[in-house]
């Protein structure tokens, strides 16, 4: 792709998405970003992009904002582990997708990077690092996220299939650095982690990327992937008890010694929704998230990097950019 043309990217306003902004910009393409009207702005300062205020799921403004772009970038998603209404994720994934795909077709753009997640990809227990060719059906994601994220992605590849849609699919796995605003569930746990309020973990894994290794790999999806495909997106397999020691050590804090399982902490999962749904909080303690541990969620990136020349970085300076970040904004305590 020619760097000079424009590039329309939906959800800048958020985490991943303001990543690939910037690394959009740099690359010198022209970037439109298209937002909500109520998101919060903070993510797009100094970013030199046209902004277009719009709801995903209005087709025919999403239309207006892709008038001359040739390649979109459709970041934008519900990224939550638990709602009130754990429907209303499956509804804003799913419609906002089509929505998004549809006017991507009428429009007539040449190329198209739908950003899905690994969460629509199959892990177990064991320590064995899972590929792209392990999909999830619906009915076996733990909890709205995931099935809302295979849903949606699964629809994409109908699209591509049945409307020649010239999508692109790429899988981050968990992003770490600055500008995670809302935070997403991991940044909640650096900040809980950092601010010695993790005095316990589950025995789980996770595979930590830095968010601009993330953001460059949307960009090398769109020059060089092929349609229909899918590319993980990821960095390092941890254990959260090697990562949690990592952030105690840069934070200054002692590392949680205490291991529990995760069945009796269940029953504390569903008070802390129950507290939620008084509150309108997010809970930091989910049952779906507690499930989802009981497996290790280790990815290899082998394929994105034979195809697209992927290449993430080791996560520390990410970790370290991201406490940085969140101990400026007011999120340590």
């Amino acid at each position: 792709m020619d760097g000079q043309e424009t590039v329309l990217i939906t959800g800048a306003a958020g985490f991943i998405g303001s990543a690939v902004a910037r690394a959009a910009a740099a690359q010198g393409y022209r970037v439109r970003v298209l937002v909500r009207a109520s998101s919060p702005r903070d993510n797009l300062a100094g970013l030199d992009a046209e902004v277009f205020e719009a709801d995903m799921r209005d087709q025919a403004a999403v239309e207006q904002a892709l008038a001359g772009v040739r390649c979109l970038l459709h970041v934008a998603a519900d990224y939550r582990l638990w709602a009130r209404d754990p429907e209303e994720i499956v509804r804003n994934n799913l419609a906002g997708t089509a929505s998004v795909m549809r006017a991507a077709l009428a429009a007539r753009v040449e190329r198209v990077v739908y950003t899905s997640s690994v969460a629509t990809l199959r892990v177990g227990p064991a320590t064995v690092e899972s590929r792209e060719d392990e999909p999830l059906a619906p009915q076996e994601a733990i909890g709205a996220y995931k099935r809302s994220k295979i849903l949606a992605e699964r629809l994409v590849e109908r699209m591509v299939v049945e409307d020649h849609l010239p999508a692109v699919i790429v899988n981050p796995s968990t992003p770490i650095g600055p500008r995670d605003l809302r935070p997403t569930p991991t940044g909640r746990i650096i900040v809980e982690a950092a601010s010695g309020r993790m005095p316990a973990y589950v025995e789980t894994g996770l595979n930590v990327v830095d968010v601009a290794d993330v953001a460059e790999g949307h960009l090398l999806a769109l020059a060089q992937g092929r349609v229909g495909e899918r590319y993980i997106l990821g960095g390092e397999n941890l254990m959260l008890r090697e990562l949690l020691g990592e952030i105690a050590l840069l934070a200054g804090r002692r590392a949680p010694r205490l291991r529990l399982p995760v069945a009796p902490l269940i029953p504390l999962a569903h008070a802390a929704e129950a507290m939620a749904r008084l509150s309108g909080h997010e809970p930091f303690l989910t049952v779906d998230g507690l499930r989802m541990s009981r497996n290790r969620m280790f990815f290899s990136s082998a394929k994105a990097g034979r195809e697209l020349g992927y290449r993430p970085r080791p996560h520390a300076a990410a970790l370290q950019a991201a406490l940085d970040w969140f101990g400026r904004a007011g999120y340590l305590g």
